[in-house]
């Protein structure tokens, strides 16, 4: 009995060991591998957490007419700038306008004192009637002495005499016509009238001041707005294009937006190209005229300017933000049939108004990814879903970041 009471209680004991084992192990083991493991072989290694297809916003590449910009930044410039002066001397005796005043072409601005003028313009007049008589006196002694010549009564160097009299008289009364005419423009003169339509700045000279034509400062600086020049740059690279599409001649559409592209100010015509690059920034100049019918543009204002060099047909292009960004240079993810996604390098032309324009990668109606990038890998199974508002969307995408960021930390 004794004996067998010690194989007992070793047998119970070793049945204890053998379970306490199993057990521990069954303990140790997690649920994904007590399933055999299968539970993980849903999709690639873009899904998230733990396998099925990635969620991502598609669209499809479009083929569409996209015009092709080249940008400068450009100044206002008045299409005519003018400073007002005095073309006599005198006191400034009125001043008709107001400062900021649209004014036309003829309309009186300002009147000197006209009397010294008008005196002038008498004194040449009654000179040139005492003349006139002296003159007609001599015709009429010519007259005379012609048929006294005739007669032989008087000698040919009285006749003579009498002759180059009467020119000297005719002369003099064609001198005075002209002393006429001279100080008649200068009685004009006396009018400032403004020599252009535009619009007047500040007064330079108050009314009772003595203002001479030899004056550096004016009366007042009229600028041209309607229409009106923006002066713009762009690099000598593009010069080649832009003669080609007939820039040379003007005629090319010029757009002027405000400093952050984001509104159009007017639209306008290219006027000239410069005839020289300047090889101190290897840029070359540019002129548009625009009708600035609201007065968007001002004398002096930045702006960018906008040429359209061309329009290009049918063209390739995409929403701005299937375009990423990487090492080796843009890239988009592109979705097979199969419902897989590869990165596609891309060759973009332009980005405009939220649309990128492709050179080479896309064909139209290829279907990419416009949101959701940032869970993606090649590869990666995805599922289209319909675009969220903006707001919702920037939610999802931030806690989509932060599971995956999550998901990232578990498995480190």
């Amino acid at each position: 009995m004794e004996g067998m009471s010690k194989r007992t209680i070793f047998s119970i004991i070793g049945v204890s060991l053998l379970l306490l084992v199993g057990w521990s192990y069954h303990r140790s083991t997690p649920p994904d591998k007590a399933v055999g493991g299968n539970q993980a072989s849903h999709g690639h290694g873009g899904s998230m957490g733990g396998g099925g297809s990635v969620p991502v916003v598609a669209g499809k590449a479009e083929q569409k007419d996209v015009p092709i910009y080249l940008d400068g930044l450009g100044t206002v410039q008045a299409f005519n700038t003018v400073t007002v002066h005095t073309r006599v001397d005198g006191q400034l005796q009125q001043v008709l306008f107001s400062e900021g005043q649209d004014v036309k072409t003829g309309e009186l601005l300002a009147v000197v004192d006209p009397r010294p003028f008008q005196a002038a313009l008498d004194q040449a007049v009654a000179k040139k009637a005492q003349d006139q008589a002296q003159w007609a006196n001599a015709k009429a002694t010519l007259a005379r002495n012609t048929d006294l010549l005739n007669k032989k009564v008087i000698d040919q160097q009285d006749f003579d005499t009498s002759k180059y009299q009467g020119d000297q008289f005719q002369a003099a009364v064609q001198a005075d016509q002209a002393a006429i005419e001279s100080a008649q423009t200068n009685l004009d003169y006396t009018q400032i009238k403004s020599p252009i339509d535009g619009r007047t700045g500040v007064r330079l000279v108050d009314a009772g001041n003595i203002v001479h034509a030899a004056d550096q400062i004016g009366i007042v600086v009229i600028a041209q707005l309607h229409p009106i020049s923006v002066l713009f740059t762009l690099p000598e690279q593009n010069l080649q294009s832009i003669l080609n599409e007939g820039g040379a001649k003007g005629g090319l559409n010029v757009l002027a937006l405000d400093r952050g592209n984001t509104t159009t100010l007017d639209e306008g015509k290219l006027a000239v190209v410069d005839n020289e690059i300047d090889q101190t920034t290897g840029t070359v100049k540019l002129k548009a005229t625009f009708p600035n019918d609201q007065l968007k543009l001002w004398p002096g204002k930045l702006v960018n300017a906008r040429l359209i060099l061309t329009i290009r047909k049918n063209a390739t292009v995409v929403p701005a933000s299937v375009i990423q960004r990487g090492p080796q240079g843009t890239y988009a993810y592109v979705i097979n049939p199969d419902k897989t996604v590869e990165m596609r390098p891309l060759k973009v032309a332009q980005t405009e108004d939220n649309q990128a324009l492709i050179d080479t990668g896309l064909n139209p109606g290829e279907q990419v990814v416009v949101d959701g990038q940032y869970k993606l890998q090649p590869g990666a199974h995805v599922e289209a879903i319909a675009p969220h508002p903006p707001q919702k969307a920037a939610q999802l995408k931030q806690e989509g970041q932060k599971t995956a960021r999550a998901s990232r930390g578990s498995q480190s």
